[in-house]
């Protein structure tokens, strides 16, 4: 059985979008590149030749994972989503305890989480510490550089 995945609607429209791709030029592409080389003579001997099939097999292997991935979707409905306590979905804002830094995160499933769009993964150390807390209460987060304690200060959409 395979795990579920967590998506927001446009997440999933993306990922559908960039399959039908992969599945369309990609593969149209890979086979092109395929033929180019095997058109260059000796196939025992080819490199080229080689280096087309090995892109396809990644290609391929890709084209898989998403479809698994798509397989296992769960589509969120961010306005279904309960503000009370920190779940996938909302946005927290957190205040390191010991450094008195504040920080806002959105929490996501791990296939959408980007660091440079303040998006964390409910999967992630600090996410699973995050989740289920309430406005108020202090989460204990172990990371590589040790415990970290984060007060809950805001949950929204």
């Amino acid at each position: 059985m395979s795990k579920i995945s967590y998506m927001t609607k446009e997440s999933y429209d993306k990922l559908k979008e960039e399959l039908q791709i992969l599945k369309e030029v990609g593969r149209k592409e890979a086979a092109q590149a395929i033929a180019e080389a095997r058109e260059k003579g000796d196939l025992s001997e080819n490199a080229e030749y080689d280096a087309a099939k090995d892109a396809q097999g990644m290609l391929e292997a890709k084209i898989n994972s998403m479809e698994k991935v798509m397989a296992s979707v769960q589509i969120l409905d961010e306005s279904a989503v309960d503000t009370s306590k920190v779940s996938v979905l909302t946005k927290v804002t957190i205040k390191n305890v010991a450094a008195g830094k504040e920080m806002t995160y959105k929490l996501v499933s791990e296939s959408e989480a980007s660091v440079k769009e303040k998006k964390i993964s409910v999967e992630s150390p600090i996410g699973k510490g995050l989740l289920g807390k309430k406005v108020g209460e202090i989460a204990e987060v172990t990371t590589p550089r040790g415990t970290m304690k984060f007060e809950i200060m805001n949950i929204t959409i």
